[in-house]
């Protein structure tokens, strides 16, 4: 692959700890698609996290819930990971034109929640739901993306005990450190909703330090009194089945998707095509310069979703 004629960047899509993520084109098809770059300078400990991604996304190429992945080539001190391009960016870009209303969430829990199934039977736990890792394009898909701390079950080990993820999604199991398994995905996917629903998870007033000692010793969180009467009673009871402190009691995502939030309405695209759209004019003052071919000689960074601070990076 020649990788420094066969794709032009065309932006800026984000950055953080340790690369930076572009809009690219592919000259021949015309296709577009999003490249990570990462400077293999990096630590071992980041490149593993890269490697480990790569690794779970290549297993995951089959679901309709999971950012595809095309290939990764090395170019001089630089690797170049070639992705699906998903034009609505992230729930998180999309909360800068306003909070998500309950049929736009519903839509994207219902689209999470049949990805959350196809990931446990594979016996893989996300383990950083967020908005900033939920992906969305114009014909109203939803996918998930980041799955650089993703975690397999062995049969023989079904269960972890591992420290990963960013702390105002945490689970509280996952936070005092006992053995976990998928359920905390369902947490985070409460919290996420939550999220969409009020911009922001709750604590995040807090230190995330902070955060982790209030999530495992506190009541489960609410919507914010400000904005809780917008959304119906079943809108409430849904999160109440996410977020469960005893993960014994949590519902699985097969469970969750007989909610009554999730199942007793359609699942239109309309609204979330919207929501891009609005997403998308709101956005439209931004840089769209064309920046030349691929040379790697930017030295912007891409998030890492381990990062207890990568949340806020975003904001």
């Amino acid at each position: 692959m020649r990788i420094d004629t066969e794709y032009t960047l065309l932006r800026k899509l984000g950055s953080g700890s340790f690369g930076v993520v572009y809009e690219a084109i592919h000259e021949e098809t015309g296709k577009r698609v999003a490249i990570k770059q990462l400077d293999l300078d990096s630590t071992d400990e980041d490149l593993g996290h890269i490697q480990h991604e790569i690794q779970v996304l290549t297993q995951c190429c089959n679901s309709p819930f999971v950012t595809r992945y095309y290939g990764a080539v090395v170019r001089g001190f630089r690797l170049w990971i070639v992705m699906e391009y998903m034009d609505g960016g992230s729930c998180l870009d999309l909360l800068k034109a306003g909070t998500f209303s309950e049929d736009e969430i519903r839509y994207v829990v219902h689209q999470l929640l049949q990805g959350l199934v196809y990931l446990h039977n594979e016996n893989k736990i996300h383990r950083d739901i967020k908005c900033a890792n939920v992906l969305i394009n114009a014909e109203g898909l939803v996918k998930f993306a980041d799955f650089g701390v993703a975690a397999q079950l062995s049969e023989q080990k079904s269960k972890r005990m591992t420290f990963v993820g960013t702390p105002y999604w945490m689970a509280p199991e996952v936070i005092q450190r006992t053995e976990y398994n998928e359920k905390a995905d369902i947490w985070s996917l409460g919290i996420t909703a939550v999220e969409m629903a009020q911009g922001l998870p709750p604590y995040a007033n807090l230190h995330p330090m902070k955060a982790l000692f209030q999530i495992p010793k506190n009541p489960p969180p609410e919507l914010d009194p400000t904005v809780k009467s917008s959304f119906s009673e079943t809108f409430h009871d849904f999160l109440r089945c996410c977020l469960v402190k005893d993960a014994k009691k949590r519902p699985g995502a097969v469970q969750l998707l007989r909610h009554p939030f999730v199942s007793a309405f359609g699942h239109d695209k309309v609204a979330i095509k919207k929501l891009v759209q609005r997403s998308k004019a709101a956005q439209k003052h931004g840089n769209d310069k064309e920046i030349g071919t691929l040379s790697g000689k930017n030295d912007s960074q891409f998030p890492s979703g381990s990062s207890p601070d990568s949340q806020n990076e975003h904001r």
